[in-house]
């Protein structure tokens, strides 16, 4: 059980640090978008958000789980999974900025903190999991 626990613990660490690396890039794109191309706050977050999911399931594929599925194999699943949390990043900022009138930066902070244990248990359980038994 502490293995389990220890390996369990280590990949989130490891989720978490690429996870930042994903994060710069969702909100590099989200402020050159908002900034410098005008661009409403909702559709660029789901421009940049695409953005880190690139970064996130390379990193993500070769170091935090060390991946031996095929692209082909992890990929579809990742980006479903992407799909359903940008979904959920989209309307969460939506509502904060478009409906709430909060600034952008700060419902985006709420936004990725609501996806980030979602991202890591679906992906841990599924796209990444070594066994297919699920």
């Amino acid at each position: 059980m502490f293995t389990f626990v220890a390996s369990a613990s280590r990949r989130l660490l490891s989720f978490g640090i690429v996870g930042a690396v994903g994060t710069i890039a969702h909100y590099a794109t989200l402020i050159l978008l908002v900034e410098i191309g005008n661009l409403n706050p909702t559709a660029a977050t789901t421009v940049g958000f695409g953005a880190g999911a690139l970064v996130n399931y390379l990193l993500n594929h070769r170091y935090t789980f060390n991946s031996t599925k095929t692209h082909r194999d992890a990929g579809p699943k990742f980006a479903l999974i992407a799909i359903v949390t940008g979904l959920l990043n989209t309307f969460i900022v939506h509502m904060g900025v478009d409906s709430l009138g909060f600034n952008y930066l700060l419902v985006q902070v709420v936004a990725t903190a609501s996806v980030f244990l979602l991202n890591f248990v679906l992906n841990s359980l599924w796209t990444f999991r070594e066994s297919d038994a699920l």
